[in-house]
């Protein structure tokens, strides 16, 4: 009896033992299950799968990943490299695309934008093999991004003679992965080599692998890409020999995001400036058809048809924002009959069109010269950045009356040097009674090297503003973009001090720009949208450009007698003249000239 006892505690012991094993392999599954989700490209979320965060990062983010790789034609490990750029870009909180630093990754993913560009100096961005190594350790999206639709086919045959070229080559020592070599002893993939005991031994095991060498279900590749048609594919997936997805989704779907738009219709000094123009100017609107180039929500065009206009056309890139916009008129019914195909019909005026403005042809016809006002808001940072105006310039040389409006008109770009409250520098001298200046200089450097995209106090700004480029959106032609600008910064007079012995360094310039309703159009209410520091912030803020090294300005006419170097305070400046460029996009390219007394 006793010895039953005994077995059935041992049994409860097992059994209990087994339960608890259970629950910890349970609890094993549940965080592996959690690491192997896929973690979006730029915000915290996760998703179960690469196809749901690539429509997340073109919906959210601006970035169309199935769009870049087929416009581009990357292959297997040109995809696998830009995933890793990304990634690298975004920790620094710096657009991938253009470069831009921001300060934090809630302002980075307010500004993301779709791309323009993908070379700098005739290479993508993503070119080095540095990017061969994944930027995040274990990242599912390198095993999952290619898909997982093919796997049952099997590849084609693997060319025995190139891989025994390859293996016999100088560049047996580059096969790498996750940036290690394979073959010099540094990695345990070298093990597998060892083992082999020959070359050709492990070729003979390969079979049926697409151009590369798969062991252990990795694929190896030459690190240095030199000849293409002999390049082996480095990855961490678990898939050989596939080909990326044909996708047909469309570049500008990524300008779904509802937070861009809630950024932009927040924005009260942009909104109220096209919406006085639109609606205080009656004998502009009144009766007119409005061409509205870039709509997203439709905000533009609903203000037109509020405003008296008898025909609205609304042209939006996106298909999400299309869709958006469409509703929104008829929810407010504003919308066309053009719209309207079997529905209940309305008497609206807005007629939406999905389509880049430079394809409407082939979706609606609008007689040449026929549209009375001309109303888009094409600005990106510091004006020409990532602007639509190329295509607003497009839509009014084919549709806009000869007396016809644009709005706005009018549009001025600005600068301003700017002293040290400007700058991090304050900020770091006292962190809760701590002084942390050291790091000031590190980030004054990095600060140096690109364009910071940030609200400057109008207290701050230590010269006279200076025109840089004025366009004249009524009459400019699209090569005129371009431009290059000579301008000079002198100390701005301050009637509170003595302005014959001010000196003070000044640390950067400042850019902003205006745009003008000016009554040219709008007779009866002109209207201004500034991004001034010196008028309330919007959500382009300004543009900074802060110099390596401060120069020191005076305002004083007397003859500074030194040795030293102008721009020191042994012998201050007194103006900085200076070259800027642009390029397409605004590309700022600015060269100072310090002159003394």
């Amino acid at each position: 009896m006793e010895t039953k006892r005994v077995e059935e505690s041992e049994r409860d012991e097992e059994e209990k033992e087994d339960e608890e094993q259970m629950e910890e392999w349970d609890d094993w599954q549940s965080e592996e299950e959690s690491s192997s989700r896929c973690l979006c490209l730029f915000c915290p979320s996760r998703f179960g799968s690469a196809e749901i965060l690539f429509d997340h990062c073109r919906s959210e983010h601006s970035f169309d990943f199935h769009h870049i790789v087929r416009e581009l034609g990357l292959d297997f490990y040109g995809s696998f490299k830009l995933i890793n750029y990304v990634r690298s870009q975004v920790a620094e909180n710096k657009c991938w695309c253009c470069g831009l630093a921001l300060q934090c990754s809630r302002d980075l993913q307010n500004h993301l934008h779709p791309a323009c560009n993908f070379e700098k100096d005739g290479k993508f961005f993503w070119e080095d093999d540095l990017y061969l190594k994944p930027y995040m350790v274990d990242d599912p999206l390198l095993h999952s991004f290619a898909g997982d639709e093919d796997e049952e086919e099997d590849p084609p045959g693997v060319d025995e003679e190139m891989m025994r070229e390859l293996m016999s080559s100088e560049e047996l020592p580059k096969l790498c992965i996750d940036g290690q070599s394979m073959i010099n002893g540094d990695s345990p993939m070298s093990d597998v080599f060892k083992e082999t005991g020959n070359t050709e031994a492990s070729l003979d095991s390969m079979d049926k692998i697409s151009q590369g060498m798969m062991i252990n279900g990795m694929i190896l590749k030459p690190c240095d890409q030199k000849q293409k048609d002999k390049q082996l594919r480095v990855s961490l997936a678990n898939v050989a020999a596939k080909q990326m997805k044909n996708v047909n989704e469309k570049y500008f779907g990524s300008y779904g995001s509802f937070g861009i738009h809630r950024e932009m219709l927040s924005d009260k000094v942009r909104t109220d400036a096209y919406r006085g123009a639109l609606l205080n100017n009656p004998s502009l609107i009144n009766g007119a058809t409005v061409l509205d180039v870039g709509c997203g929500t439709g905000i533009l065009s609903l203000f037109a048809a509020q405003g008296g206009a008898s025909k609205v056309i609304a042209v939006e890139a996106s298909s999400k924002m299309a869709a958006v916009a469409t509703k929104i008129a008829r929810d407010n019914d504003l919308l066309s009959e053009d719209n309207m195909e079997g529905e209940e019909q309305h008497s609206g005026v807005i007629n939406v069109v999905q389509c880049m403005v430079e394809e409407i042809d082939k979706y609606i016809y609008i007689p040449p010269n026929s549209v009375d006002v001309l109303v888009s808001e094409w600005m990106g940072y510091c004006l020409l950045y990532e602007s639509m105006l190329s295509s607003v310039l497009y839509a009014r040389d084919r549709w806009l009356k000869p007396d016809g409006a644009i709005l706005p008109d009018t549009a001025t770009l600005f600068a301003a040097g700017f002293g040290r409250g400007g700058t991090s520098i304050p900020f770091w001298e006292n962190v809760y009674g701590f002084n942390m200046s050291c790091i000031s200089k590190e980030v004054m450097e990095d600060a140096s090297c690109v364009p910071i995209v940030d609200i400057i106090d109008s207290q701050d700004i230590m010269t006279e503003s200076v025109v840089i480029h004025s366009f004249d959106l009524a009459t400019m032609k699209i090569d005129e973009m371009d431009f290059t600008a000579i301008f000079e910064l002198k100390l701005r007079t301050d009637p509170a001090n003595d302005a014959t012995s001010r000196t003070c360094p000044c640390y950067g310039i400042v850019l902003w720009f205006d745009t003008g309703f000016t009554n040219r159009f709008c007779k009866e209410m002109p209207a201004m949208l500034s991004t001034s520091p010196y008028t309330p912030r919007t959500h382009w803020s300004q543009t900074i450009l802060t110099f390596r090294e401060p120069i020191t300005m005076t305002s004083s006419d007397a003859f500074v007698s030194s040795t030293a170097a102008i721009g020191t305070e042994g012998s201050p400046a007194a103006s900085v003249r200076m070259t800027g460029s642009t390029v397409g996009q605004f590309k700022s390219s600015i060269c100072d000239e310090i002159s003394g007394k």
